[in-house]
């Protein structure tokens, strides 16, 4: 997709195009135990980009030939709606779905103790509604909550954020418009608590010093998004008693 000349993503000033500055999140809104049928539940509002994750589990792995005897199978599906994006996308997997489903479920794998449920299967499934850059993100972030809410032992809670580059600027979570016209796309995930990177990927280039600037960027916006994950745990499981539990 060609850039309008007349578009500016950040201006002398450094402001971005909705009115951020680089090293600032979109507004965030998070909830938990937002889906009844399932175990645990989450929805994550980043900006226009909303997403809600679901899991389903430990249970019963079938076929049953499938199950490993020593750890839980953890099963990831990444999804974006057909109606998500301005250009209907197909309907079913695509093959972008089908990598970024890997990619979350390789780094959900390394917090959470698959160990204590052997023989079992533990389903997340993630539903992009409304698309407007970050959903790999969001979507892990809300996947984590889903699995804490469903009772799943972690080591920590995941908390993710893209950093880019635009117009010769770092910035933080890129919308839209900021990803299809940057010069790199770099989304992040860690584990806080742990002070573990989980996910890394890098999508153009960055030099040395600009890599770790945006890594700072990304702990700064993933401190922020943990921080909120962690007043929705407490506002959802305040009020409960042990007489409850």
């Amino acid at each position: 997709m060609v850039k309008d000349e007349k578009l500016k993503l950040i201006n002398e000033e450094g402001t971005r195009i909705d009115g951020r500055r680089p090293d600032e999140l979109r507004p965030l809104k998070i909830e938990i135990g937002v889906l009844d049928k399932s175990d645990g539940s989450a929805y994550v509002e980043l900006g226009k980009t909303k997403v809600f994750a679901a899991v389903f589990g430990p249970r019963e792995v079938h076929p049953k030939h499938l199950a490993l005897p020593d750890r839980a199978i953890l099963n990831c599906r990444y999804h974006m709606a057909s109606f998500s994006v301005d250009e209907r996308k197909p309907l079913g997997m695509t093959r972008r779905e089908i990598e970024l489903s890997k990619v979350i479920r390789e780094a959900l794998e390394s917090v959470v103790f698959l160990e204590e449920f052997p023989r079992t299967s533990i389903d997340v499934y993630i539903e992009v509604i409304q698309a407007d850059g970050g959903t790999r993100t969001a979507g892990l972030t809300a996947a984590s909550l889903a699995l804490a809410e469903a009772g799943i032992p972690m080591a920590d809670l995941v908390a993710a954020v893209a950093v880019g580059k635009i117009e010769g600027h770092l910035v933080l979570d890129l919308c839209d418009l900021e990803d299809k016209y940057g010069e790199a796309d770099m989304p992040v995930a860690m584990a806080p608590r742990l002070n573990s990177i989980v996910l890394l990927q890098l999508n153009g280039r960055l030099a040395k010093e600009d890599f770790r600037r945006a890594l700072e960027f990304a702990k700064k916006g993933i401190t922020e998004i943990y921080q909120k994950q962690r007043e929705a745990l407490r506002k959802k499981y305040s009020g409960v008693s042990l007489m409850e539990v």
